[in-house]
């Protein structure tokens, strides 16, 4: 494995739970991708693509680092019976020219161009739902413009993930080796590592079909993408935030034989105690890619948030 890849492969682990569940959770997953009648409409840090019908209630998801708009394969048709279903897709991932995400400010660039793409299509109140990093644009989003989003599901997701590594760590602290591994990665474009990626997606799936799908996730997203979203996610601390933002949250986690609830359930707790509206939902026998893992639970769980 190349060091660039080695270097994605610590990036990947270094999400959001993915240090606490690692391959340790039966995988299902649906190879079918998310499509649209139209091309996908391309903004500046994003693009978006529709199913369902405009007028039916809006539901927006949000996906997480390196991952396309097809993470949500499994549930967005069905959603689009019901719902008028907006699926994000960082430029950049999935194969997308990157666009203006090859420079610092890629993270709020996303947060305005959903802003912006909410009130030009007079959307405001709309559920969202962010998995990994996709949850922390959610926050993002809710903190900066409160009445774009009625409710948010974060999928796996924390206020900041450096808690993880540490309870007394600050952003300070772990900048520096951010930037290195930011860099490290940004290297590795234009040199493909198939191995390296099959170790990653093997951290982050368990079944051979759940497998070959992050695989390819990770090989068609651009790596200098890839570096500047993980490094600005890293550097991203909404815990100061957090009582301020009066948005329902309904918080998915996972929990598994390797993670039990008696130990995730207060790593949890803890980072959104200060959010005023937050009910927290264990997932059990899953892993990061909760809607991978447990599709049915997944859906069921985001029937009941949608109503």
């Amino acid at each position: 494995m190349t060091p660039q890849n080695k270097a994605r492969l610590i990036a990947a682990i270094a999400l959001p739970l993915l240090a606490l569940n690692v391959s340790q959770a039966r995988a299902a997953t649906n190879p079918a991708a998310c499509t649209s009648p139209a091309l996908p409409e391309r903004m500046a840090h994003i693009s978006i693509a529709e199913l369902g019908a405009r007028g039916l209630p809006t539901v927006i998801l949000i996906p997480g680092l390196s991952s396309p708009r097809d993470v949500w394969a499994g549930i967005a048709p069905t959603l689009a019976k019901t719902h008028h279903v907006v699926l994000v897709q960082v430029n950049g991932f999935g194969g997308d020219d990157p666009g203006a995400n090859l420079k610092p400010g890629l993270l709020d660039g996303v947060v305005a161009d959903l802003d912006a793409y909410i009130a030009r299509n007079k959307l405001s109140g709309a559920a969202v739902i962010g998995h990994s990093m996709g949850g922390l644009v959610g926050m993002m989003l809710a903190k900066a413009h409160p009445g774009d989003i009625g409710k948010l599901m974060i999928v796996d997701s924390l206020p900041w993930i450096g808690v993880m590594f540490g309870p007394t760590l600050t952003v300070a602290m772990v900048e520096p080796q951010g930037a290195k591994m930011r860099d490290t990665m940004a290297a590795g474009y234009g040199k493909p590592d198939p191995a390296g990626a099959q170790a990653i997606a093997a951290r982050l799936a368990l079944k051979p079909a759940s497998q070959t799908l992050v695989n390819g996730w990770v090989q068609k997203s651009d790596a200098r993408v890839s570096a500047e979203a993980f490094y600005e996610d890293l550097t991203t601390d909404l815990r100061g935030d957090m009582a301020g933002i009066a948005t329902p949250i309904t918080m998915l986690y996972p929990t598994s034989a390797a993670m039990p609830k008696a130990t995730a359930e207060p790593i949890y707790r803890d980072a959104y105690a200060k959010a005023p509206h937050v009910t927290l939902i264990d997932i059990d026998d899953s892993a990061h890619f909760i809607m991978l893992d447990q599709p049915e639970a997944f859906a069921k769980a985001v029937a009941a948030f949608l109503g």
